[in-house]
């Protein structure tokens, strides 16, 4: 029996109109965005007064992803963004350790950003500094069709995470000076928003324990407040959600509590419950973890489980617990920097993040008896190419794409250079 022929790429003619299209990834994702402000000679400036654009910065050529956006080697995205410089991570689909891999491909963004703007010092006599600003998780929202209605909806997902979520977070990922944990619904995913952390363990075991929650809550059947009854972890009392500063979605300020969570002793037991206890943060924090430990291990890898563990036991110190936020905030990339917790050989990039890195590199793709090569990206989920025998432009969804990496990699060797060449990019940007 002959297979059927799968739907071939589609062209896209110049000076078309682009129409809105399904997206070509269908498989739940996450995905990292990190926030940094910028000081030149020790002033805050505005990246894009200084430096324009990325293609600045960065000095060999980079693949126009969207708007101000490139791509840069590792598989991610850097942008200007009001003020900030932002490194986001390509998709990576949800399954075992998915928040390690995440995570690596962010610092990975940073150590090679970093390591151009050493370059760019060089080259102008100034100094540039990376100050940690903000860290977004993102979790893909995939409750569709009949599985969403009016008490399943994105919005209250989030309201119903910002009562969930926040205490363990701030336990991994905050410092004396946060002010809040923010949830914000998007059209295709919710995104928990935090300061930046400036150690690459702590910010992968939060967004293990963000996987892990998100995704359980997800397959609760509903999403209303009233669902909290149902379970059998501690609901913070007097809680009181703030508007989020930035786009729709809402946040547990440290003005939502009694008192600010940020500035108290972890240890001390004054956090009242709706069922009436009274619970240190510390206390409140590993009961919520505990709750959710089965999904929280199901996507987390052992190195994040036993941090996870051991922060929520006391056994290794919280930001929260120090005199003060880390000196490391203030130049990411120098007093904290990426150490090759997660090497390749011990965990393999996703499936998504292959395709990214494979479309960035100019790799050439053959199907059938055609070959095409990329030339950009449109939005996250499909990448442009170019076909080799006419010049033609065709775009190809992330899944598609996917089926088609030993097309891609015609040999093991061909594999193994690529990874070379990446490796040896970022070596020389330490």
């Amino acid at each position: 029996m002959t297979p059927p022929k799968r739907p071939g790429p589609k062209v896209v003619k110049r000076g078309e109109r682009r129409r809105a299209e399904p997206s070509g990834a269908s498989l739940a994702s996450m995905g990292l965005e990190a926030e940094f402000t910028v000081l030149l000679d020790g002033r805050p400036v505005k990246p894009e007064d200084i430096f324009k654009s990325p293609t600045q910065i960065v000095r060999q050529p980079m693949m126009h992803r969207t708007g101000r956006s490139y791509h840069l080697p590792t598989g991610g995205a850097v942008y200007f963004d009001t003020g900030v410089i932002e490194i986001a991570t390509p998709m990576i689909e949800i399954e075992h350790a998915c928040a390690a891999r995440a995570g690596r491909s962010l610092w990975e963004g940073i150590r090679f950003l970093r390591g151009e703007l050493d370059a760019w010092e060089e080259a102008h006599a100034q100094t540039v500094q990376l100050v940690g600003f903000s860290t977004h998780y993102n979790v893909s929202f995939d409750v569709t069709g009949s599985e969403q209605h009016e008490s399943r909806t994105a919005d209250k997902l989030a309201m119903l995470l910002l009562h969930i979520i926040p205490i363990p977070v701030m336990l991994l990922a905050a410092n004396r000076r946060s002010t809040g944990i923010g949830l914000r619904p998007r059209q295709d995913r919710i995104e928990v928003t935090a300061d930046f952390t400036p150690d690459a363990a702590l910010m992968i075991a939060a967004g293990t324990v963000i996987v892990g929650v998100v995704r359980e809550v997800m397959s609760w059947p509903s999403f209303e407040l009233s669902a909290l009854d149902e379970h059998d972890f501690p609901i913070p009392r007097d809680f009181v959600p703030a508007q989020h500063s930035s786009r729709r979605g809402w946040v547990a300020r440290y003005t939502s509590f009694p008192d600010n969570p940020f500035a108290q002793d972890v240890n001390t037991r004054m956090w009242a419950t709706r069922d009436g206890q009274i619970l240190s943060l510390r206390q409140f924090a590993r009961r919520v973890t505990r709750a959710f430990w089965p999904s929280i291990r199901r996507y987390g890898d052992r190195r994040s489980l036993r941090l996870i563990a051991a922060v929520m036991r006391g056994q290794t110190p919280s930001l929260l617990e120090l005199d003060d936020r880390p000196a490391a905030y203030e130049s990411v990339g120098r007093l904290c920097t990426w150490a090759d917790l997660f090497p390749i050989r011990a965990l393999s990039r996703s499936r998504y993040e292959r395709v990214f890195i494979r479309a960035i590199s100019g790799r050439k793709l053959r199907l059938g008896k055609e070959w095409y090569t990329p030339v950009g990206m449109r939005g996250w989920s499909r990448v442009v190419f170019r076909r080799d025998r006419d010049g033609s432009r065709h775009v190809l969804p992330l899944d598609f794409l996917m089926q088609h990496l030993n097309d891609w990699d015609v040999s093991e060797r061909a594999e193994g250079t690529l990874r070379r060449k990446l490796r040896a990019r970022l070596q020389r940007r330490r």
